[in-house]
């Protein structure tokens, strides 16, 4: 088969650095930054998370090929900042998002499994509440 070895697509390389930074020379404000071993879920995060800074005038990704574990994500900013401090904060930023995202996951289903309140598919799965409109399917 053409595909490689799966541990090849997220273990690095000996020597082998995770993220490599290659100022545009073309554009003002602007960087090319490749990220190695990793796919769309962390591109398309990322890519999100900086087109909702202010500091941003574009941001995009790519994966230039589908059997090459990496993407290049392009970052111009307004000039206040470099494109590595703003990736820095996206990444602090994400990180934190997705921290708050598991604390909640986490206190939700440890309320269903302990029985101190419905959860959000109990809530969904009772038919009568739903029908009788007392519950909402936002009412966890």
């Amino acid at each position: 088969m053409n595909a490689p070895n799966r541990f090849e697509l997220f273990v690095l390389d000996e020597g082998e650095r995770p993220v490599e930074i290659m100022e545009d020379t073309k554009i003002p404000n602007a960087a090319t930054i490749k990220v190695v071993k990793q796919d769309h879920t962390l591109g398309n995060l990322l890519r999100a998370q900086l087109l909702s800074m202010p500091q941003i005038l574009f941001a995009g990704y790519k994966v230039p090929h589908p059997l090459q574990p990496y993407f290049l994500i392009k970052i111009q900013t307004d000039g206040t900042i470099t494109p590595a401090a703003l990736l820095e904060q996206a990444c602090t930023k994400l990180i934190g998002t997705l921290a708050t995202l598991e604390m909640k996951f986490k206190r939700e289903f440890m309320h269903q499994d302990v029985g101190l309140g419905e959860g959000a598919y109990t809530a969904l799965a009772s038919a009568e509440n739903v029908v009788a409109g007392t519950k909402d399917y936002i009412d966890f």
